[in-house]
């Protein structure tokens, strides 16, 4: 059975973008770890989103993500984690990545110490 030129050049392109797709990791839509300090607050208003605060809730403010976004925050001295959804802008304090809620900041560990160095990373 003899393949002829189309057929040969359809199944490289096929396995080039194949490739190309693997190297890009195509549908992935995570961003990659970012880290930086964090606060945070205990707002009972209207949120950026519309919504209304709830302290108790695991909720962040971010500058850029969309409403909605569910990000994962680790706090770099202790290594506790909580995964927690945009529904805010902010935070407006120079060097300050995000503002989590305050039910967000006691299962990070920082109620206390008011910041933390974190990382955080979206999740697909």
């Amino acid at each position: 059975m003899q393949i002829n030129l189309l057929t040969k050049t359809l199944i490289l392109i096929s396995a080039g973008l194949l490739f190309i797709g693997v190297l890009m990791d195509v549908g992935h839509t995570a961003e990659p770890a970012s880290c930086g300090m964090a606060s945070w607050y205990q707002h009972t208003s209207r949120t950026a989103s519309g919504e209304m605060a709830d302290p108790d809730s695991l909720a962040a403010a971010h500058r850029k993500f969309e409403f909605g976004t569910k990000v994962r925050v680790q706090n770099m001295r202790n290594g506790k984690t909580v995964i927690v959804r945009i529904n805010d802008r902010g935070p407006f304090t120079k060097g300050r990545i995000l503002d989590v809620t305050r039910a967000a900041a006691r299962k990070l560990g920082f109620i206390k110490a008011g910041t933390a160095k974190i990382c955080l990373e979206t999740i697909p």
